[in-house]
């Protein structure tokens, strides 16, 4: 499968001479992901500035209504965005973070039938009818296996380890998953990417090439060393940029499937504290906090997901392969604490969630996180220990299925259900 070959330091450099606004809550982040923000890192760094007469397509798309019933319920989390967002019946006015006079974006509100809404991926309702047993025939899903895995595990904070026992790598974990659930979907009928198929990442930069950025760039109340400022700018930022580019430009998909494996807080990675508990939840993008959407490129986004309907087919397609895997896995619904400032209930899903993450923000087409099991629990790191296999074995206590099999199984058959029922 052909790589992007594009270095990525000529944007780099673009988003510095263009002065973007950097975020900097920096942290040193536990191991669990339910409480790191999405504003963790630098995430407007390695971001070109935003294309503001891009959203002209979208004029005469959506009521007012409708756009501020998603601005208020799904896409902000906060009332920062009435600064910066003003609204009448007619339009709404964006600033747009450049100098007059393009320093507003005037977007026209429907008054009228409102156009048909562009975007760049085929949703359930545009694809033709399919044969029988093909519900997914003509569909493209790009695969995203999370994080990076391999020698870059410990790096990407994703290892643990238990006295001799194999490490838990979540990298590899999803790339297993994704080689199992890719000719499931394939059998289906879809045609189907992997955005990586092995334990490397596909930026060519390294932390090396983002010392000098790091250093430039931590604050004072920042305690770690710039060498660890430099590895989280490689791995949560330059890849997923390096991802999102070869999602957007060469793979151009109609839905992305971003895998995880979850955690809770493990403590020392070579003795992780391991709990009895275990969850499931599914994101999709929304969530914009009050500081990402002052940030112009993060505002950008937020407005361009919203007006290509994204959200519709995310909720379409999340709410059905939630619920084949709440059946498969038999997990409870994780929970957000109450009113948290980087995450939305979607209403009357358990188990969807929005959060503003990068890679839902920057592919270009519906994305889905799917983010079952707990790595140090103490049944699921005994499935993740019992490794691959046919049919069931007894694991911790009970005759189970693999843990990937059974992943992979409950993805195919959510959208295999969906589509087999909402396709025209």
């Amino acid at each position: 499968m052909p790589r992007p070959r594009k270095l990525l330091l000529p944007l780099l450099a673009v988003a510095c001479l263009a002065g973007l606004v950097l975020m900097l809550v920096l942290r040193p982040a536990p191991p669990a992901k339910q409480p790191a923000s999405a504003t963790e890192l630098a995430l407007a760094a390695l971001t070109a500035p935003p294309d503001w007469p891009a959203l002209n397509i979208y004029q005469h798309t959506i009521r007012r209504a409708d756009f501020e019933t998603l601005l208020t319920t799904i896409f902000t989390t906060g009332s920062t965005w009435r600064e910066l967002i003003s609204i009448d019946d007619r339009e709404a006015r964006i600033a747009t973070g450049l100098p007059a006079p393009a320093d507003v974006f005037h977007l026209a509100f429907a008054t009228g039938p409102a156009l048909p809404a562009p975007h760049r991926w085929r949703g359930t309702r545009d694809l033709p009818p399919a044969a029988p047993g093909k519900p997914l025939a003509g569909l493209h899903i790009a695969i995203d296996p999370g994080h990076i895995g391999g020698t870059w595990a410990t790096v990407e904070e994703r290892r643990l380890a238990r006295g001799n026992e194999p490490a838990v790598c979540e990298g590899d974990l999803t790339l297993q998953v994704a080689k199992l659930l890719k000719p499931r979907l394939e059998a289906l009928g879809a045609r189907v990417s992997l955005v990586r198929e092995q334990a490397e990442p596909l930026t060519p930069l390294r932390p090396p090439d983002l010392l000098a950025l790091a250093t430039s760039l931590a604050p004072p109340e920042f305690t770690a060393s710039p060498q660890r400022l430099a590895e989280r700018l490689f791995y949560r930022t330059a890849e997923i940029h390096a991802r999102a580019q070869f999602v957007n430009q060469s793979l151009k998909p109609d839905l992305v499937l971003c895998l995880h494996f979850n955690a809770e807080n493990w403590g020392d990675a070579a003795k992780p504290i391991m709990v009895g508990r275990s969850h499931l939840h599914l994101l999709l993008n929304g969530a914009y906090s009050d500081a990402e959407i002052a940030l112009a490129d993060q505002r950008f986004a937020l407005l361009d997901r919203l007006l290509q309907r994204s959200h519709d087919e995310e909720v379409a397609v999340g709410t059905s392969v939630a619920a084949a895997m709440a059946t498969a896995t038999g997990l409870p619904p994780f929970q957000y604490a109450p009113n948290a400032a980087n995450a939305r209930p979607i209403p009357n899903q358990p188990y969807l969630w929005a959060r503003n993450l990068l890679a839902n923000r920057l592919y270009q087409c519906p994305v889905i996180f799917t983010e079952p099991y707990v790595m140090n629990s103490h049944t699921d790191y005994a499935r993740i220990q019992a490794g691959d296999y046919d049919g069931l074995r007894p694991v911790a206590g009970k005759d189970r299925p693999s843990i990937f099999r059974e992943y992979a199984d409950a993805i195919a058959d959510g959208l295999a259900r969906h589509y087999a029922s909402h396709r025209p």
